[in-house]
């Protein structure tokens, strides 16, 4: 089956009426939960997991690619107006947004973020559809040994470059690998850390865990942050023109650096859109005639990395379709969504499911074509929800977790869980330990393990297989990369610290 024609298949999936409805409440909710500080779209698509069970996969996930996607658009909103990241990737945006805004220009700043997003969104889909199938077929090469060594950079990559400290990001790694373990072993029916409690048999759904370290988490961190410093005043939208012709001239060459700046650092493992979006910011900066405007409201400081974001928010979809890798919280949520509905991530899903692979790409350019049109007029609307009451919200917010979670398994266990999980979120944001590698690893975890198992099965036991097959060894290569790097910025780091104690006190 040719390009046009897996397209040709993809929108007249994408183009029915429900999965367009859905395709508009993805991106509608994707947006409100941007413009939320602290409320992502993790927290959201973990919120909506347990009432799609009895969806239709395609227009679940339809949904969820709108609600990711769509919190890059929503994220730029509070950074703009409140000088308050709505997501982790709009964070570099706060410097000129909010500089434009105190000057009047957050009209031009919120357009040329809404356009930016659109350009770089659709410019992000176009490659995803040219390089999925190539990726596909060579995927399909691998075996359970290549499976593993891909799942293990995954974890190790994430560990590694999503943390301030490399060494807290492995050891979130090694938590969420620990927490996959409780509950029954598949192969052999053992029980493993349940401790007598019936309900760990099955052990911990991962839907849980989420939902506690993300949204729950999240709360007690912005209520900690309310109760300190209180609700940040919002600047106001004013202005006839949203956007002047040089605006948009100065901002088309930052959209094209920022797409593919974000496309590239997207497609890695443990990049994401928040390191791609600081990265567009500093090499716009660099290549600027005139650098000294940037952090004064420069428009290229907001027109690059929300460029930046977006495109790589698309780009992170690509080895989860392709390779079943999830390279960010948000991504590992909705791989624990395609286990639930029954599908196979990876390569083998172009071939045994292409309908809902290609439905899926299809819906994103229709989501784009939707976020744009809901965030040009309506922002001004988006913007009032942040006159929301704090307390009010969040205490929606927690009642939707205790209930989300609940109606899983009809576990009460499962409350105290994610209560649990959410003061766990709580402190490990408090001390810088990342949740994404946690929740990675914990979603990722059980394959992982049968991956490994498998090997040894078809090698009858030989540890060598992991280094004699081509593909496995560039792998692990690439593994032994990142903890080489992970060891010497962790050396690096003591040596700063042991010559800051042992510098002579200057009087």
């Amino acid at each position: 089956m040719d390009l046009l024609s897996n397209l040709n298949l993809g929108f007249s999936l994408a183009l029915t009426w429900q999965n367009v409805l859905f395709c508009f409440m993805g991106a509608l909710l994707g947006t409100i939960l941007g413009v939320l500080p602290g409320i992502g779209p993790v927290a959201g698509i973990s919120l909506l997991l347990p009432i799609t069970y009895t969806l239709n996969p395609t227009s679940a996930v339809i949904m969820f690619a709108g609600i990711y996607y769509g919190a890059a658009y929503g994220g730029s909103t509070t950074s703009i107006l409140v000088n308050t990241p709505g997501e982790g990737m709009s964070v570099i945006t706060c410097l000129d947004g909010y500089a434009m805004a105190k000057q009047g220009r957050a009209k031009a700043a919120l357009a040329t973020s809404a356009i930016g997003s659109f350009f770089a969104g659709t410019l992000a889909t176009i490659a995803t559809t040219l390089v999925a199938i190539p990726i596909a077929e060579f995927a399909l090469r691998f075996a359970p040994p290549e499976f593993f060594a891909l799942m293990l950079m995954a974890m190790t990559a994430v560990g590694a470059l999503t943390a301030e400290a490399p060494t807290k990001g492995l050891f979130s790694c090694l938590i969420g690998l620990f927490l996959a373990m409780v509950g029954m072993d598949q192969q052999t029916g053992q029980v493993r850390f349940a401790f007598g409690i019936a309900d760990l048999i099955e052990g911990i759904d991962f839907i849980v865990v989420a939902i506690g370290l993300f949204a729950v988490g999240e709360v007690l961190v912005q209520a900690e942050a309310i109760s300190q410093t209180g609700v940040q005043e919002r600047e106001h939208i004013k202005g006839k023109l949203w956007i002047s012709w040089q605006e948009l001239k100065d901002s088309f060459k930052p959209y094209c650096r920022g797409t593919l700046v974000g496309y590239a650092m997207g497609a890695l493992p443990g990049v994401g859109p928040t390191t791609s979006s600081f990265l567009s910011y500093a090499l716009e900066k660099k290549l600027s005639k005139h650098p000294e405007q940037f952090g004064k409201g420069a428009i290229e400081g907001v027109a690059s990395p929300e460029a930046a974001n977006n495109a790589a928010a698309t780009g992170a979809m690509v080895h989860l379709l392709v390779l079943g890798i999830p390279g960010s919280a948000t991504t590992a949520i909705m791989l624990g969504a395609f286990i639930m509905y029954g599908l196979q991530p990876g390569p083998l899903l172009f071939t045994k499911n292409p309908d809902f692979v290609w439905a899926i790409i299809a819906s994103m350019y229709i989501g784009n074509v939707i976020l744009l049109i809901l965030n040009l007029p309506l922002v001004n609307l988006f913007a009032k929800i942040l006159d929301l009451p704090a307390a009010i919200l969040y205490a929606m917010v927690l009642a939707f977790c205790c209930m989300g979670v609940f109606v899983v398994r009809f576990a009460v266990l499962d409350i105290f869980l994610v209560m649990g999980f959410g003061i766990m979120g709580y402190f490990m944001k408090k001390h810088g330990y990342p949740g994404a590698p946690l929740l990675l690893a914990f979603i990722l975890g059980d394959l992982m393990e049968q991956a490994f198992r498998r090997s040894l099965a078809l090698s009858n036991g030989d540890w060598t297989v992991f280094f004699t097959r081509p593909i496995s060894l560039i792998i692990l290569i690439i593994v032994a990369i990142f903890m080489a790097l992970t060891l010497m910025s962790y050396l690096r780091r003591k040596a700063k610290q042991a010559g800051g104690k042992n510098a002579p006190i200057l009087s």
